[in-house]
C-alpha cells in the first residue's frame, strides 16, 4: 500500500486568511501595522518576528506566482506585464519597507533576551543586509531585473527550422545523441548559428548589466563587484581565495580524469578528433536512451525512483503531482532552464524544467525534485528566514538526490540500460566540475576587469576553455567556441551563482560514497540535515549530512578516485 502525504496546513496567525496583496496599495498598509507594532519584551519580538515572516512570505507568493507564469509562457504580453508590473510598481517600493524592518529588530532592545544560538545565523544576515543596503541602488536593482527579464524572453524566442519541424534549442537535444554523426552536427550547427544570430544583443545586454552591478558595488562602499558578491550571496564561510583553490584543486584532480574520458570517447567512436557535435552521443554506437515519451510518464517514474530512496519523499512528489506543481513539458515560448521555487505562504514547492524526452531529464527532475524535499522537510521552521538555506547546500539536496536516485531499480530502463544511465552521471560529474569552475572563474574575471572590452572577454573565456577543457576541437567553429558563455545563464541572471554547484556536488559525492556501503545512514542524514533547513552555518550543514565543507585537493582526490572506481565496474 503506496503512502500519502498530506501536508500540515500553517494559517496565518496574524495576516487574515484570504488577504489580498496584489498592488502596492493592498500591501503598503500592512507594513505600517507591522511596524506599529510594539517589541519591547524577547515575547513581543519574536511574535513580531512571526507577523514580518507572514507578511514576507505572502508579498513574495505574489512575486514568485508572477514569475512562474512568466516564465512558464514568455510569448504572453499579460503574463510578462503582470510579472514588470511587480518588478516595477511593488519591488522598489517595498525595499525601503523591509530595510526598516530589519533595523527596527536591529536595534530593538529586546534582541537582548533572545538565544544567541538560535538567532546567531539569521542576526549575521540581517546585519549583513544592513551594511549593503543603499536606497540609492533601488532603481538599479530594479533595471537589472528588467534585463534579465529581457534575457530570458530572448533566448526563450530561440527557434529552427530543423527536419521540416520549427523547434526550440532544448528541442535539438535528442539530436545530439543520435548514431549518425550528419544529423548530430547540423543540429549543433543550427543550434549555435542561431545562438550567435543574438550574439551583439546578448554582449549588449551584459555590458548593461556588468555596468549596473559596478554601480551598485560602488554605491555600497566596495572597490570592486567580486567582494559585493561575496557579502551579497553572504558567503561567510569562504573567500574569492577559496574559489581560486577550487580552481587549482579541479585543474589537478579533475580534469586530468575528464580528458580521459572524452580521449575514450574519441577512441571508441573512431574519429580523428572529437568535435563538440560528438560529445553527448554513446560511443559504442548504440542508440540514444529514450526514458520516456511523454511528462506524465517522467512524473510517474520519477515518483517511483523516489519511493524506493525513501517512501516518504515518494509520497511527498506524489502529492507534487497531483496539485499541479509541475510544469515539466518544453515548449516553444517557455523560459529555458529548469528551477525549483517556493510558494512561500503555501510553504509549497514548484518544479519548472524543458524535458524533451531524453535521458538528462531524469537526471534535472530528480535534482529538482531533491530541492522540493528540502522545501518540504523545513516547512515547519517558524522563523521564515530559516526555511531556505545557503545555495551551496541547497544544491546537496538536490545533486544527492541524482546520484541516490541512480542506484535502485530503474522504472525507466533495463538493466544494461539503467547502468549506462549510471555511467553518463557519474561522467558527466566529472566533466560538468571543470566547467564549474571554467565558469566561476571567467565570473571572477569579468568583474575583476570591469573595463574589458568584448575582445577582451572572448580571450579571456578562451584562456579558460583552454584550461579546463577537454579533448574537443572547435576548428572552424571559433566564433561558437568565444561566444559559448551566453548559454550560462547564470552569467546573465545570477552573478557569482555558479560554485555552489561545485561546492554543493562535492557534498553530494560523500554522500553518494557512503551509501554506497551504507544506503540507508546515508539516506537518513541527508534528510536531517535538510530539516535544519538555513538555521547553522554551511559546515554544521555539511557535517549533519555527513559530509566535510570544503575546496581542497585532498578532499576532492578520493571523490574522483571512487568514481573511477565505480566506472571500472561498469559496462561501457
Amino acid at each position: 500500500m503506496t503512502s500519502t502525504y498530506v501536508p500540515e496546513k500553517f494559517p496565518p496567525r496574524w495576516l487574515p486568511e484570504k488577504v489580498e496583496l496584489k498592488t502596492w496599495e493592498q500591501i503598503e498598509p500592512w507594513y505600517k501595522k507591522l511596524l506599529a507594532i510594539p517589541i519591547d519584551t524577547a515575547e513581543q519580538l519574536e511574535a513580531w518576528l512571526t507577523a514580518a515572516g507572514e507578511l514576507s512570505a505572502a508579498v513574495g507568493q505574489e512575486g514568485v506566482a508572477r514569475y512562474v507564469a512568466m516564465t512558464c509562457q514568455t510569448d504572453d504580453p499579460d503574463r510578462e506585464a503582470a510579472y514588470l508590473s511587480f518588478v516595477r510598481d511593488v519591488e522598489p517600493k517595498l525595499k525601503p519597507y523591509l530595510n526598516e524592518v530589519r533595523n527596527r529588530y536591529l536595534d530593538a532592545p529586546a534582541r537582548a533576551g533572545l538565544s544567541e544560538s538560535r538567532y546567531h545565523v539569521f542576526n549575521r544576515s540581517l546585519e549583513n543586509r544592513r551594511a549593503l543596503y543603499r536606497e540609492a541602488n533601488i532603481p538599479r536593482e530594479t533595471e537589472l531585473a528588467e534585463l534579465e527579464q529581457q534575457y530570458q524572453k530572448t533566448v526563450g524566442a530561440m527557434t529552427v527550422e530543423f527536419q521540416g519541424q520549427e523547434r526550440t534549442l532544448a528541442q535539438l537535444s535528442p539530436f545530439l545523441e543520435q548514431t549518425d554523426r550528419a544529423v548530430r552536427q547540423e543540429a549543433w550547427e543550427l543550434a549555435a548559428r542561431r545562438r550567435l544570430a543574438d550574439r551583439d544583443a546578448l554582449d549588449e545586454l551584459f555590458d548593461k548589466m556588468k555596468a549596473l552591478r559596478v554601480e551598485i558595488a560602488r554605491e555600497a562602499g566596495f572597490d570592486d563587484y567580486v567582494a559585493y558578491a561575496f557579502r551579497n550571496r553572504e558567503r561567510f564561510d569562504y573567500t574569492p581565495a577559496d574559489s581560486i583553490r577550487f580552481h587549482e584543486a579541479v585543474e589537478k584532480t579533475v580534469v586530468p580524469l575528464a580528458r580521459a574520458i572524452q580521449k575514450e570517447q574519441r577512441k571508441n567512436l573512431g574519429v580523428p578528433s572529437l568535435r563538440p557535435w560528438d560529445l553527448s552521443v554513446d560511443s559504442l554506437g548504440r542508440p540514444p536512451l529514450k526514458p520516456f515519451d511523454d511528462v506524465a510518464r517522467l512524473a510517474e517514474g520519477a515518483e517511483a525512483i523516489f519511493r524506493e530512496v525513501d517512501p516518504e519523499l515518494g509520497a511527498q512528489f506524489g502529492y507534487l503531482r497531483e496539485h499541479s506543481l509541475l510544469d515539466l513539458a518544453n515548449r516553444k515560448g517557455k523560459a529555458p532552464g529548469g528551477y525549483q521555487t517556493t510558494y512561500e505562504a503555501d510553504r509549497l514547492p514548484f518544479i519548472f524544467m524543458n524535458a524533451v524526452g531524453v535521458d538528462s531529464d531524469v537526471r534535472t527532475l530528480l535534482h529538482e525534485g531533491g530541492h522540493a524535499f528540502h522545501t518540504l522537510a523545513s516547512r515547519g521552521e517558524p522563523l521564515a528566514a530559516y526555511r531556505e538555506s545557503p545555495l551551496e547546500f541547497c544544491e546537496v539536496a538536490s545533486m544527492s538526490m541524482e546520484l541516490l536516485g541512480a542506484k535502485g531499480p530503474d522504472p525507466f530502463y533495463d538493466q544494461p540500460q539503467a547502468e549506462r544511465s549510471y555511467r553518463k552521471l557519474l561522467e558527466g560529474i566529472v566533466t560538468i566540475l571543470p566547467w564549474i569552475a571554467t565558469v566561476d572563474a571567467f565570473q571572477h574575471w569579468l568583474y575583476n576587469h570591469p573595463d574589458h572590452t568584448r575582445d577582451d572577454r572572448r580571450k579571456a573565456w578562451r584562456g579558460l576553455i583552454e584550461r579546463f577543457g577537454g579533448e574537443v576541437d572547435w576548428s572552424g567553429y571559433e566564433d561558437a567556441r568565444d561566444h559559448s558563455w551566453h548559454r550560462q545563464l547564470h552569467i546573465f541572471l545570477y552573478p557569482f551563482y555558479y560554485i555552489e554547484y561545485g561546492i554543493a556536488q562535492l557534498g553530494a559525492l560523500q554522500i553518494w560514497k557512503r551509501s554506497l556501503t551504507d544506503r540507508p545512514g546515508a539516506v537518513a542524514s541527508y534528510r536531517s540535515a535538510l530539516a535544519l533547513g538555513g538555521s547553522k552555518p554551511l559546515p554544521q550543514l555539511f557535517e549533519a549530512a555527513g559530509a566535510r565543507f570544503g575546496f581542497d585537493e585532498e578532499l576532492i582526490a578520493p571523490l574522483m578516485a571512487a568514481i573511477g572506481d565505480e566506472l571500472g565496474r561498469l559496462a561501457p
